[in-house]
């Protein structure tokens, strides 16, 4: 009995030890790989912005009084030269007046002396201090006729009325803003652009705005300005200008707006850019990478360089591949560093899903 049993058990350990030898030998993930496409020299991106007006005036007047009417409201659009407010100038106006008499006594009186003077009745001395008496009376009236037009408040440009801070028979004092004046004549475009964007700023070849509350598209734009300290956002604050201030005439302040950058990309870190399906590309730190599949079938993590979407479904990459590698576009997930893969064979452009 024994000699029988012994075989049996040997012949029966050796499907379990073969079964044990394919479980312990390492599994592969299977992936699906694309190789980088070449892009165009440009790249566009899209940024959210805002319309604003180019400029809010405080309009005060120049000298202090008692308002005598307001003949503007919140929400008037006025045009440039337009009375804003008037202050009361009856005191103004009989001081311009008694200086007046003054004034034209004492130019009689230089004309008397002037002919006293030819006569040698009178000093040179004398007659040139009287000159300078009436010089000095002069400049006086002149400063009071100021004061009187400074009693009128008018708009220094076209646009609407934000805000009026007094009510007619207020006391104000010279500088204090009556009304606020949004000036509408040059709108802007404000626009929060990231630090990718701010160190790309020499490649800028265009911008251009279209708003779709309103139906306008392609606006071209120029740059004002970009302030060179980022906020707590890291983000660059950038001003544009319409370059046909026409192409605004529909928007008002604080319309919400869209600006599309066009950037060239073929000097950028020196290397040919390329593009990915967006799924091929992961996040890790705040660092964007891919796995790029070796020769030997192992994967390797990659740092790229993102430099926008190229449309809705792949990515511009500037740096950190090159045309001829091979990413994987599937699975990216479940990879580790040189872990060895599987590539799935490409599927034929005329066999979508496999199907035949």
């Amino acid at each position: 009995m024994n000699k029988t049993i012994i075989p049996i058990i040997a012949l029966g350990l050796l499907p379990l030890a073969a079964c044990t030898g394919v479980e312990s030998s390492p599994h592969r993930h299977s992936v699906a790989v694309v190789q980088p496409k070449p892009v165009a020299a440009e790249v566009g991106k899209n940024f959210s912005g805002r319309v604003e007006e180019a400029r809010e005036i405080n309009l005060g007047f120049k000298t202090p009084g008692q308002i005598e009417e307001i003949c503007v409201k919140e929400g008037d659009f006025v045009k440039q030269g337009d009375l804003i407010a008037r202050l009361d100038d009856e005191d103004y106006r009989l001081g311009v007046e008694a200086l007046e008499v003054q004034y034209n006594q004492l130019t009689d009186e230089i004309e008397r002396m002037k002919q006293l003077l030819a006569a040698k009745s009178i000093s040179e001395n004398d007659y040139e201090k009287a000159v300078a008496g009436w010089k000095q009376l002069g400049v006086q009236l002149q400063v009071n006729r100021n004061k009187l037009d400074y009693t009128r408040l008018e708009a220094p440009a076209s646009g609407y009325v934000q805000n009026v801070n007094y009510e007619p028979a207020e006391m104000v004092d010279a500088g204090m803003a009556v009304v606020t004046l949004l000036d509408t004549h040059n709108m802007e475009v404000v626009v929060d652009i990231p630090t990718e964007v701010y160190l790309q700023r020499g490649h800028i070849t265009g911008i251009s705005c279209y708003s779709s509350s309103t139906g306008d598209s392609g606006m071209p734009m120029r740059l004002l300005s970009i302030t060179p300290k980022a906020d707590g956002n890291q983000l660059y604050r950038m001003r544009l200008a319409f370059a046909d201030a026409g192409a605004a005439r529909h928007l008002t302040a604080g319309m919400n707006i869209e600006a599309q950058f066009t950037i060239a990309v073929s000097d950028t870190a020196g290397v040919a850019a390329c593009t990915l399906p967006m799924h091929a590309v992961f996040n890790d730190g705040g660092q964007d990478f891919v796995w790029v599949v070796e020769a030997d079938s192992a994967v390797r993590r990659t740092a790229v360089t993102l430099g926008g979407i190229a449309d809705g479904s792949t990515v511009v990459v500037t740096d950190g591949i090159s045309i001829g590698d091979r990413v994987v576009r599937a699975g990216v997930e479940y990879l580790q560093d040189d872990e060895k893969v599987n590539i799935l064979p490409a599927q034929a452009e005329t066999n979508v899903g496999d199907i035949l």
